[in-house]
């Protein structure tokens, strides 16, 4: 048997691609969740499962809780919050729920009951309060309950995929204890999670049977999905074990994305066919121990988008796959855009200052971070090189001490205990031992959590105005929805705290900048562009514009000799012309045959252009 290869010629798969088994879908049950980091392709992989099992004659609804989906762009058709049939593909349903549009109407919910009732001023303040990030993924996991819970409003359909699974921050603030709101009608004090829990409270009981769908073996199963990469597989087992602690435990493991053998069949000398290879097994070999012993499926890369439903239908069934444009024409880079040493260049005029690497996980911001403080550092600056990010590894990315350079991280652990010690001992000391066990309790939320870790990042602020700080942010959107409500932290923290204490709010620093550089770093592909660009909007809304944005990976910036990387280089080209469309500045940094670890190969990052072009570089 043979198989269409990249640019439309016979091309023998390896046997294990032609033997593509699905053990992700062997005796699947109702309730299919899709789960990973932004630009592992588990949209594709929600939607091409949807159409496989439509195919076996099963009615599907295919849903959405992603900010930056693009379920109706994969099916070239509008899809939106509302349930609508895909044109061309009899069975399948699909819904887009838009977080914000539910937030609004949960917001509402809570508030128009009261509005005539409360001052005006109580009244904005509960607004505000019900603007961070508990809110919108309560609100959104609110908007599909009803899937999970009601069997009737649903009994149309064998199957209902989620694109994007609840996270574990979601299902605690559904476990939040019910007493709190005995405890704040009694006039005793109030927690951080008001908003959400003033509305969940309402609707416990349907809570209730959620929880008990998600966490049913025989209803529910976690399809985590990742990319054979060191970043995204520790994504995948940290997302595992948080929800496998909350009851999620049917899981199983999807690699997407492996480059097949067969791509090198007509590579030449192009070493980068080699060297992701090589890295991919490396990634592979080392997987954590209870990701291993999950069923797993691996599914090879495919020289196009996976957009329409032919391309969808060959994402999992390699029998299917369709002829892929001629890839003899070498993909070129749109006008405009630049490399990460001319950055460096403008962030180095001020001789001082804030640099912010912000992106979804796994798109490379602390390879960026690391890079633009060791080149400042290189030039003479005294530069601090931090991170918010939980699994950063900054140490093992510069591999080496460097002069002028000091490396710190916001340990969010440390964080949180040093703050339930303050509050408890400044606030606590106020009240009865019953309104210091639930303040104890208020204590132990994750909006509390994110609150502790942002009061250590607004010192971080504060030192920007004598030296370089850069930062490596955590790829989280609730630390920058504490951005976009920065008066709630403000408030939050005023709560919190003992009369007369002393804090500092950055946000003005961050709207400056002069003081603040933020960089959005993405890879070029559809789904790390758009949740790029709705990070971007978020900021927006917190009065904060990206300075600069950076795409990592790109293989037409590597100008690779493969066909089957060529063919792979053209489906670049929709996700760069609209990145330089969001913003003025634009660097990209090229897909490397070695990864840059150490200060050598991070030091390539930013070497003059004279020296080698972005391809002879690496």
């Amino acid at each position: 048997m043979r198989a269409r290869g990249f640019h439309g010629f016979a091309h023998p798969f390896d046997r294990l691609l032609l033997m593509l088994s699905l053990p992700f879908l062997d005796a699947p049950p109702r309730f299919l969740f899709f789960t990973g980091k932004g630009g592992v392709g588990k949209t594709s992989l929600a939607c091409a499962t949807a159409v496989h099992l439509v195919g076996q004659g099963k009615r599907v609804l295919l849903t959405s809780t992603d900010p930056a989906s693009n379920v109706g762009q994969v099916f070239n058709a509008t899809v939106g919050n509302v349930v609508t049939p895909v044109p061309g593909i009899p069975g399948l349903d699909a819904l887009e729920i838009d977080p914000q549009q539910a937030a609004d109407a949960y917001r509402a919910a809570i508030i128009d009951p009261v509005r005539d009732l409360l001052p005006a001023a109580e009244i904005s303040a509960m607004t505000e309060q019900l603007s961070g990030a508990c809110t919108t993924e309560i609100a959104s996991f609110n908007e599909f309950t009803s899937l999970l819970d009601d069997e009737t409003a649903t009994a149309a359909y064998d199957h209902i995929l989620f694109d994007t699974a609840p996270t574990g921050h979601t299902v605690r603030l559904l476990q939040l204890p019910g007493e709190w709101t005995t405890y704040l009608s009694d006039g005793k004090g109030d927690v951080s999670c008001l908003g959400p829990v003033a509305g969940l409270d309402r609707l416990r009981h349907d809570y209730a049977g959620a929880l008990a769908a998600l966490t049913d073996p025989t209803r529910t199963r976690l399809v985590l999905v990742t990319r054979p990469q060191r970043s995204s597989i520790r994504e995948a087992a940290r997302t595992f074990d948080e929800l496998r602690e909350l009851g999620m435990t049917n899981a199983h493991l999807v690699v997407n994305g492996v480059m097949p053998q067969y791509a090198a069949a007509d590579a030449a000398d192009d070493v980068l066919v080699d060297a992701v290879t090589g890295r991919e097994r490396e990634a592979l070999d080392a997987i954590p121990a209870d990701l291993a012993v999950l069923p797993r499926t691996t599914i090879p890369l495919l020289a196009f988008n996976t957009v329409g439903v032919p391309s969808l239908r060959a994402l999992l069934d390699p029998d299917a796959t369709p002829a892929a444009p001629a890839s003899d024409e070498i993909a070129s880079l749109p006008d405009g855009l630049t490399s990460l040493r001319d950055l460096v260049d403008d962030l180095e005029a001020d001789g001082h200052g804030l640099v912010m690497c912000m992106g979804k996980g796994g798109v490379g911001k602390t390879t960026v971070a690391a890079a633009v403080a060791l080149e400042l550092a290189s030039r003479g600056h005294e530069v601090l090189l931090t991170t918010t990010d939980p699994a950063a590894h900054l140490s093992e990315t510069l591999q080496a001490e460097v002069e002028h350079l000091t490396v710190e991280r916001i340990d969010p652990e440390q964080a949180i205990i040093e703050y339930r010690e303050r509050v408890m001992a400044g606030k606590g000391n106020a009240l009865d031992d019953a309104g210091r066990a639930v303040l104890a309790e208020d204590l132990k939320s994750p909006c509390t959590d994110e609150v502790a870790v942002f009061q250590q990042f607004s010192h971080v602020v504060f030192r920007a105005r004598k030296q370089f700080v850069v930062l490596d942010t955590a790829p989280t959107g609730h630390t920058l929805l504490l951005l976009d409500a920065t008066g709630s932290y403000h408030r939050e923290i005023t709560r919190q705290m003992s009369e007369g204490a002393r804090f500092v709010t950055p946000l003005m620093r961050l709207q400056d900048q002069s003081q603040t550089k933020v960089v959005i770093v993405t890879l070029p592909e559809t789904t790390p562009v758009l949740e790029a660009q709705e990070l971007q909007d978020d900021l927006a809304r917190a009065g904060i514009t990206p300075w600069a944005w950076v795409v990592n990976a790109s293989l037409t910036a590597s100008a690779p000799t493969s066909s089957f990387l060529r063919a792979r280089a053209h489906a670049e080209a929709d996700p760069l012309a609209r990145v330089n469309e969001l913003c003025r500045r634009v660097a990209v940094m090229p897909l490397l045959a070695r990864e840059p670890v150490g200060t050598a190969a991070l030091s390539e990052l930013t070497r003059p252009a004279m020296e080698g072009t972005l391809t002879d570089a690496h």
